[in-house]
């Protein structure tokens, strides 16, 4: 057998690193296996889009970002998550539920939705005023589906097509609703237009507090296990430019000045050198 060419191992060895990023090695955890028999079909745009690495990684932070604005969102975290101390695990199980319900058997992906609704049946209590809260609350899921929703595909379009056709990123948010509303949000768009009125409609259940700006500094500054740290601060600055002007401000960010323009060039030839990887060119 001839030896493997270097640029194949050096392909193998970083798709290797990645995964170990994505996935609890540790206790054996696979990738999430692509099905036929997925809930979308193949070559469609929520796969387009979800299957990116980097465009998710930045939309993921971005999206983040958005949701710590949402004073219900940010208790159920403070008062029911590890976040602190394990931020990376609670991201990556957030990764792997978007590939099983994206990629995976939809048998698995339904199983997914049951399991995430009922940990929300369990999560509830007050915010600091007083005013219950609970993760079932179909405008709080509302928020969380569109902060997601408009982030991965603003990042998609930003750092890999941004020619996308405008019925395509419509389609995008069709398909994506189908997890939102087994999930139990409402209302969940279905199109760009629909995403940004609903987007203006919640902005006014957003506030602004030290806790958002302490979540945001640690998603921010998070190093995952695997990951070079210049990596992260690259993703991170994306975030942050792509993020509304009102949400830098609520978290009190600045918008990167100059720095962004290698930020963006930096993550742009990433995200080409993991779609070689990936064989996804």
């Amino acid at each position: 057998m001839p030896p493997t060419p270097l640029s194949e191992r050096l392909r193998l060895k970083l798709v290797e690193r990645v995964r170990g990023v994505f996935n609890d090695v540790e206790s054996g955890q696979q990738p999430v296996p692509t099905s036929d028999e997925a809930l979308f079909p193949k070559d469609s745009p929520i796969r387009m889009v979800h299957a990116d690495i980097v465009a998710m990684m930045v939309g993921g932070v971005r999206g983040l970002l958005l949701q710590m604005l949402h004073p219900h969102a940010l208790q159920g975290v403070l008062d029911h998550s590890n976040f602190r101390t394990d931020m990376h695990g609670r991201l990556r199980r957030t990764a792997r539920f978007i590939a099983v319900t994206t990629f995976g058997h939809r048998d698995d992906a339904m199983a997914a939705v049951d399991r995430v609704n009922r940990i929300h049946a369990k999560v509830g209590g007050t915010l600091p005023d007083g005013t219950a809260y609970s993760a079932t609350d179909p405008r709080t899921l509302a928020w969380v589906h569109v902060a997601e929703a408009t982030s991965f595909l603003a990042a998609y379009l930003r750092h890999v097509r941004p020619d996308m056709p405008g019925s395509e990123q419509d389609e995008y948010y069709r398909q994506f609703a189908v997890i939102a509303r087994a999930l139990g949000a409402d209302p969940v768009p279905i199109d760009r237009r629909e995403a940004e009125a609903i987007f203006r409609d919640l902005r006014s259940d957003l506030t602004a507090s030290p806790a958002a700006r302490e979540i945001a500094q640690l998603v921010l500054t998070q190093k995952p296990p695997g990951s070079p740290p210049a990596v992260q601060a690259l993703l991170g600055a994306e975030a942050v430019a792509l993020l509304p002007p009102f949400a830098r401000s609520m978290l009190a960010l600045e918008r990167p000045g100059l720095a962004a323009i290698p930020a963006r060039a930096a993550t742009w030839g990433m995200g080409k050198t993991l779609r070689w990887a990936f064989r996804q060119n």
